[in-house]
């Protein structure tokens, strides 16, 4: 069993971001690049406006073979309403919880309005893998 943990303890320090007014090639070539499943979305001030997941590329790229046009922007793909967010002081117990209810695989960590951090299943995992040796 986990015991209470801050989140900022395992969150991801400096996750891989992108602008949304980058190029899906780009956004993809980032995923690919560094091994992870999706990016936060950042404006200049790094502020989050969005989630690009693979799944979201996996549509674009899908759509551009249908429409026969360029793949467009993250903008056009990523989420953004309705975004579920963490702070780094909350119980990394919660978080777990809350993202298995939510089944969402990733939680980008937000203080003060800008992005600090990540949290993935992998950090989550890490977490009960040291609490539970």
């Amino acid at each position: 069993m986990l015991r209470s943990v801050e989140l900022k303890d395992y969150m991801l320090a400096h996750p891989v971001t992108v602008r949304a007014e980058a190029t899906m090639g780009e956004a993809i070539r980032l995923i690919i690049d560094n091994k992870i499943s999706g990016l936060c979305v950042v404006d200049e001030a790094d502020r989050l406006v969005g989630i690009l997941s693979e799944l979201d590329c996996l549509r674009a790229m899908l759509s551009t073979s249908y429409n026969e046009g360029g793949i467009g922007q993250v903008k056009d793909y990523m989420a953004d309403d309705n975004l579920i967010v963490a702070n780094p002081h909350e119980d990394i117990t919660d978080v777990a919880q809350d993202m298995l209810l939510k089944k969402k695989r990733r939680r980008p960590v937000v203080e003060d309005g800008r992005l600090v951090g990540q949290v993935t299943c992998r950090q989550l995992l890490k977490a009960a893998r040291d609490f539970t040796t």
